[in-house]
């Protein structure tokens, strides 16, 4: 890649399917992760089952992402381009990727119709290699753009916008209880992040079966899904909206950014730590996850007209009082996921504002150990 650029293509064969095998290993430890944050009490299982299908839908659209692009490098009869990663702010690929693969997704019963099938095509990639003698590459591309297309076309993909859905949790106080998750794939910084909600519901329909106000909410929560907005913004923003609707509790993972040695070129102490580190392919990398929290701490009525009244949410901010500046939430708590080796040289160099960072060191194995 070239140093500077904040954007580069992955052209050689073996440096895409590295990329994409360290991401889908990356996704499963983050799946282990959250299985230790469930133990620990940070999360609870219905939150860990929502993230977990998050991070299974990042790891289909990766995989189709590498069928598309199984060939790139290689003479296949035709241009067919290159995967496109952020490089300096995120570690993954940038956001027209996935809004291409959605419109890719719209027509792919469409091109599967006019493909030959698998066994097919693997039958006249023998026949040309006994008969020719040599790599048949364009039936390969031709193979990998097949499994593309059927990957697509089973659905549970990650998008660039993941509209909300709701989830029951019970009544209290006479007051039904959801919680909504919805996720996007930042468009300006190049990152998945997911959303959850929980609110008290005091309209008179079920949120879900309400054809008025839950298409409503799933537009305002999709339009307000921007990560330079503060938790505090889209909370107020959403409760003063929905006289009905009441959030008690919004969250949001940050997945990234992604650093490795191989594939990014971002500045600071982990940069340098994964270069002391001289990691194993495969294991040349860190990923940050952060979380935060917004919590409501107590509610207020305001007059609504000459003879109504609404209940407005009062948001509990910056509990460390001036020492902190204000994040827009209750808590933020960041973590970062990496391998052993990484992780031995952070701890020996010990850079500054990793005090407060948990570490969530991983193997191949599968253990997650946290410090």
């Amino acid at each position: 890649m070239t140093p500077d650029a904040a954007h580069y293509d992955l052209k050689d064969t073996f440096a895409s399917r590295r990329y994409f095998a360290k991401f889908e290993r990356i996704f499963q430890h983050m799946l282990k992760v959250a299985g230790v944050m469930e133990a620990e009490g940070r999360l609870e299982r219905a939150e860990t089952t929502i993230l977990t299908r998050y991070a299974a839908m990042l790891t289909h659209s990766f995989r189709a992402l590498g069928w598309k692009y199984l060939l790139v490098g290689r003479e296949t009869g035709r241009f067919f381009g290159s995967l496109t990663v952020d490089g300096i702010e995120s570690g993954f690929p940038v956001s027209s990727e996935l809004m291409t693969m959605a419109n890719d997704a719209l027509q792919a019963a469409q091109h599967l119709r006019g493909m030959d099938s698998v066994e097919e095509m693997k039958d006249a990639m023998v026949r040309a290699i006994l008969s020719e003698r040599k790599v048949p590459t364009k039936l390969q591309f031709g193979l990998s753009q097949r499994l593309y297309y059927e990957e697509l076309a089973k659905g549970d993909l990650f998008w660039v916008r993941n509209d909300a859905q709701a989830e029951w949790m019970g009544e209290d106080g006479g007051r039904r209880r959801y919680r909504l998750h919805w996720a996007t794939y930042d468009s300006e910084v190049n990152l998945p992040v997911i959303y959850l909600m929980e609110l008290e519901d005091s309209g008179r329909e079920l949120l879900p079966r309400d054809a008025r106000r839950w298409p409503e909410v799933q537009a305002h929560l999709s339009a307000q899904a921007l990560g330079g907005l503060k938790l505090v913004t889209i909370a107020r923003g959403f409760d003063e909206d929905f006289s009905d609707l009441h959030p008690k509790r919004l969250r949001r993972f940050h997945l990234g950014p992604l650093y490795s040695h191989a594939f990014t070129r971002q500045s600071g102490p982990l940069r340098d730590v994964l270069a002391e580190a001289r990691a194993p392919a495969g294991q040349d990398w860190a990923m940050v996850w952060t979380e935060e929290e917004l919590l409501a701490e107590r509610t207020v009525t305001e007059r609504a007209g000459w003879f109504s009244t609404v209940e407005r949410q009062i948001f509990a901010l910056d509990p460390f009082g001036a020492a902190l500046p204000d994040m827009g939430a209750t808590h933020t708590m960041r973590s970062i996921i990496l391998p052993q080796r990484p992780y031995q040289v952070l701890e020996e160099k010990n850079p500054a504002g990793f005090a407060g960072v948990r570490k969530f060191v991983v193997s191949d194995a599968g253990r997650v150990l946290r410090y």
